[in-house]
């Protein structure tokens, strides 16, 4: 058996940032705590009929759905996303000549690339908690089905028809929401539609 500390040096960064993509950065530090300490609590009383990485994510995930279905991390949200601005005061602007420089290219394409993650973020950030959750941990920490199943308690086929309408209903809002084109380096990237 692992004394706490191991443990916590081991799991506690992946779990902080496991805990970011489903609650969000301002919400994930305080959580990562609670984990720890419940973590801390129970050590003992593990007994390893899992293995001790699917117990941490069990209990990182169960507080995260109990925050994001709690009432006043609803409201925060509501609140937050309505003062949210974004005034495009850092827009790249062209030289005189009206050409932008090579590094300002390099840059717009990275800003290209933030842009669709910060977008493909957003869309699994819409999907209801069972359905984010299951993303996350399939695709984006890449655990394999039958570990998605053992964290979340429920069963492998569970896990499948999660994973199979989530897919589909991120697909269909990809869909109506982005254009995707391929760039100057024939690497995927979209376009947010104009919304009407």
């Amino acid at each position: 058996m692992s004394d706490f500390q191991t443990v916590y040096d081991e799991f506690q960064n992946r779990i902080r940032f496991y805990l970011v993509r489903l609650v969000g950065d301002s919400e994930a530090e305080d959580l990562t705590q609670e984990v720890f300490v419940k973590v801390n609590k129970n050590l003992t009383s593990f007994h390893g009929r899992s293995s001790l990485s699917t117990w941490i994510y069990r209990i990182a995930t169960n507080a995260a759905l109990d925050k994001l279905r709690s009432k006043a991390y609803r409201q925060d949200n509501q609140t937050s996303s309505l003062s949210a601005t974004d005034d495009g005061s850092d827009m790249d602007v062209p030289d005189e000549d009206g050409s932008v420089d090579k590094k300002t290219l390099s840059a717009d394409r990275a800003a290209v690339r933030s842009e669709m993650t910060e977008c493909i973020r957003e869309f699994v950030d819409r999907l209801p908690p069972d359905y984010r959750t299951v993303i996350i941990l399939s695709e984006l920490k890449d655990l394999k089905n039958q570990e998605v199943a053992d964290i979340l308690e429920i069963s492998l086929e569970a896990v499948k028809i999660r994973l199979h309408r989530a897919r589909a209903r991120l697909k269909k809002e990809f869909e109506s929401g982005c254009e995707f084109y391929r760039d100057d380096d024939n690497k995927l990237a979209c376009d947010r539609r104009s919304s009407v």
